[in-house]
């Protein structure tokens, strides 16, 4: 591009102030002309902005770029979503017209694997059930005899779906003493090589995985990737945790293993997405519910706006981008 681009944001207006607040739009500024801020496509004003803009910025709540949109924004030549996946906002016109689009997913994943890694710690320290006693109890009690095997070092950690968070979750794990072995049916023993992990069939990995932490993505082909006969591989005592979605695996299979005392299960998703009230997870001791707060939140959606930024910046530079999204990997990725 080579020079000052003319920009519009394209999201719910409530997500842009979270996550474009006024210091990071001066910044914006700087660097391009800000042509509007969009929460539709259809009305006049809004075919009057996209009737000149070069770049458009998304994020979560952006309406759907299709054909009649592109027909609309003749110049438009970038599209710089601002958060992960970008299937549900962009039409397959946008890569067959060449626009180039950047995705904000790697940066996302930041959080994400940072929580999986204090989850899986947890984990192996038994922290449900030891504060569950401790609370219950008020008193001190001998810790190793009541939960024996407790501890991270040496344990086998199950990593399903090298996806970038998967990824970045491995990295991170290096710096402990576990054993990593990992289940993904497109990655390579090249790739597992260098990952420095063993790549192991699902059954494996789920019957011999202290932790088993779930990264893949929610897809067609993975609904109930981990059924009732995979949870019911998972060795007594074992922890799955979950950070991606909850179709990926077979909820009712795991509750019933958990209330039996069989498993512990650390759920950030969950099918629905809000659990009816008085399911029985909520009141299990070896259970954690979080309400998705593993992805950017607060403080971290600065990585999210700061990315998209400097995406702009190359963009103005005539420099390639560093988050541009793979066309050919569209059908495997969220």
């Amino acid at each position: 591009m080579s020079r000052r681009p003319r920009i519009a944001f394209a999201m719910g207006a409530s997500v842009r102030q979270r996550v474009f607040p006024p210091h990071r739009i001066v910044e914006f500024e700087q660097i391009a002309d800000i042509a509007g801020y969009l929460t539709e496509y259809g009305s006049d004003a809004a075919r009057d902005v996209l009737s000149d803009v070069e770049v458009l910025v998304t994020g979560w709540g952006a309406p759907r770029v299709d054909a009649g949109v592109l027909a609309a924004a003749p110049k438009l030549e970038a599209i710089l979503h601002a958060a992960g996946s970008v299937k549900g906002y962009l039409g397959p016109e946008v890569i067959d017209r060449g626009i180039a689009v950047s995705s904000a997913a790697a940066v996302n994943a930041v959080p994400v694997a940072e929580y999986t890694v204090a989850m899986i710690v947890l984990a192996g320290k038994r922290v449900l059930p030891i504060a569950a006693r401790y609370q219950a109890e008020q008193q001190e009690f001998d810790v190793e005899a009541a939960f024996p095997g407790m501890g991270n070092y040496g344990l086998r950690i199950g990593i399903v779906g090298a996806s970038k968070i998967g990824r970045i979750v491995i990295e991170m794990l290096h710096g402990y003493a576990y054993e990593v072995v990992v289940y993904d049916p497109y990655l390579s023993a090249a790739e597992a090589g260098e990952l420095g992990v063993s790549s192991v069939s699902l059954d494996e990995l789920l019957s011999t995985s202290d932790v088993v932490s779930i990264h893949a993505p929610s897809l067609p082909s993975t609904l109930n990737l981990v059924d009732a006969r995979g949870i019911g591989l998972m060795r007594r005592g074992a922890t799955l945790v979950n950070t991606a979605r909850g179709e990926l695996l077979d909820q009712d299979a795991l509750t019933r293993r958990v209330l039996a005392g069989e498993l512990f299960a650390i759920l950030d998703v969950t099918v629905p997405w809000v659990l009816e009230p008085e399911h029985p997870l909520y009141h299990s001791d070896n259970a954690l519910l979080t309400p998705h707060i593993a992805g950017s939140l607060g403080r971290e959606l600065g990585r999210l706006s700061g990315a998209v930024l400097d995406e702009l910046r190359r963009l103005a530079a005539g420099e390639p981008l560093e988050y541009e999204v793979e066309a050919g990997l569209l059908s495997i990725t969220a």
